[in-house]
C-alpha cells in the first residue's frame, strides 16, 4: 500500500516542478530571455528599449522597484532617529492633540523617558474615539438641570484633556525590527500582525529609527501624497552667503532666481526639472545622506541632508566659485 502513495507523492512533486518550470519558461519567452536567473533577466529586459515598449514608464519603474526591494534592508527605508516625531507616555492628552496637529501623522510612537524606552504607539482614531466617548459619558454623569433642554451632541468642552496618555488606555503595540532585517520580511510581518509601525532597534537595545508600512510601499509605487502633503510647497532659503537649504522638489527655475546659479540651463542639459533631479543626474545615481555632489564645472556643490534609496529629500547648495557663475552668465549673454 505504501508504494502507490509514494508514487503519487512523487508524481505531485514532479507535476508542481513541471508547472513551475513552465511558468518560468513562459516568462522567459515573454521577455525574450535566456539567462540562468530570471530576476537578472527581467532586470536586463526592462533596460531593453524593444521589450520596454510593452510597458508604460510608470510600469517599468514599478517593476524595477519591486525587484530592487528584494535587496533592501530595514535600515534603508527607516526614518532616522533624529527625524522621529514621538510623544512621552507621561504627556497629557492636550499635548497629544497638539502633536497630532503639527506632525500630520495618524500614528505616533510613545516612549518613556527617552526613545530608547519604547512603550507602543497611539493612533489618532483611538484618540478621537476616547475623546468622543468621554464627552458622551460626561453628559450622562452630570445630567441636566431641571427644566433645561439637553445640549445637542457631545459636549467636548467637558472632556478633561489633562488626563495622562498612560491613563487613557489607548496605546497599541508596535513591532520591533533589527536594521539588518530585509524590508520585504518586515512588510509581510506588518500585514500578518496588522501592525503598521515598527521601531528599528540596534544591537544595544537603542532606537535607531522608525518604519511605517507606507515607507515600504512607497519604495514600490513612489510618493504617496495626501491632502497635507499637497499643501506643503517645496522651499529654498539662504542660510549664509552663498549657502542655501532646499527641498529636493524645488524647481530649477525658482532655484536659479534665488541662487543666481545657472541651474535651469544645467537641468535642460540633464533633462531634469528639480534640484533633487539635478543632483541625481550629476552623481549618476541616487546619492546617499551625507554625500557631497560637485557640479561638473565645480561652480557649486550639493550636500545631501536627507535621502532614502529611492529619492532625495533635502539638500544644501553651496556656491564654490562665484567666478565660474559669472563666466556662465557671460557665455549665456554672448
Amino acid at each position: 500500500m505504501g508504494a502507490p502513495e509514494r508514487d503519487s507523492d512523487e508524481s505531485n512533486v514532479a507535476e508542481r516542478s513541471s508547472s513551475r518550470g513552465s511558468i518560468v519558461e513562459r516568462l522567459r519567452a515573454l521577455f525574450g530571455l535566456s539567462g540562468a536567473s530570471i530576476r537578472d533577466d527581467i532586470e536586463d529586459a526592462l533596460e531593453d528599449d524593444a521589450v520596454a515598449e510593452d510597458f508604460t514608464p510608470y510600469e517599468r519603474e514599478m517593476l524595477k522597484n519591486v525587484l530592487a526591494l528584494h535587496g533592501l534592508k530595514v535600515s534603508d527605508v527607516m526614518v532616522p532617529r533624529a527625524d522621529i516625531v514621538a510623544i512621552s507616555i507621561e504627556s497629557q492628552l492636550a499635548d497629544v492633540l497638539a502633536t497630532f496637529r503639527t506632525a500630520g501623522h495618524s500614528r505616533l510612537p510613545v516612549h518613556g523617558e527617552t526613545l530608547d524606552d519604547p512603550r507602543g504607539m497611539v493612533h489618532i482614531r483611538d484618540f478621537v474615539d476616547f475623546v468622543a466617548s468621554s464627552a458622551e459619558k460626561s453628559i450622562l454623569a452630570r445630567g441636566q438641570p431641571q427644566g433645561e433642554d439637553p445640549p445637542p451632541g457631545p459636549q467636548f468642552v467637558r472632556v478633561d484633556l489633562s488626563v495622562r496618555l498612560e491613563a487613557a488606555g489607548i496605546l497599541r503595540p508596535v513591532l520591533y525590527a533589527p536594521p539588518s532585517m530585509p524590508a520585504l520580511d518586515l512588510l509581510v510581518k506588518m500585514q500578518a500582525t496588522r501592525t503598521h509601525m515598527a521601531l528599528v532597534i540596534d544591537e544595544y537595545g537603542g532606537t535607531d529609527g522608525l518604519v511605517s508600512i507606507e515607507d515600504i510601499v512607497e519604495m514600490i509605487v513612489g510618493d504617496i501624497e495626501d491632502e497635507h502633503d499637497l499643501d506643503e510647497n517645496p522651499k529654498i532659503e539662504a542660510v549664509a552667503s552663498g549657502v542655501y537649504i532646499a527641498d529636493a522638489r524645488v524647481g530649477l527655475d525658482h532655484a536659479t532666481e534665488i541662487t543666481g546659479l545657472e541651474l535651469t540651463k544645467c537641468g535642460e542639459q540633464e533633462d531634469v526639472d528639480t534640484i533633487g533631479g539635478l543632483a541625481t543626474a550629476f552623481a549618476g545615481r541616487v546619492p546617499i545622506r551625507g554625500e557631497v555632489v560637485i557640479s561638473p564645472d565645480k561652480a557649486f556643490e550639493f550636500d545631501i541632508l536627507d535621502a532614502d534609496p529611492r529619492r532625495l529629500k533635502k539638500l544644501k547648495i553651496r556656491v564654490v566659485a562665484r567666478e565660474a557663475v559669472q563666466s556662465q552668465k557671460s557665455e549665456g549673454e554672448a
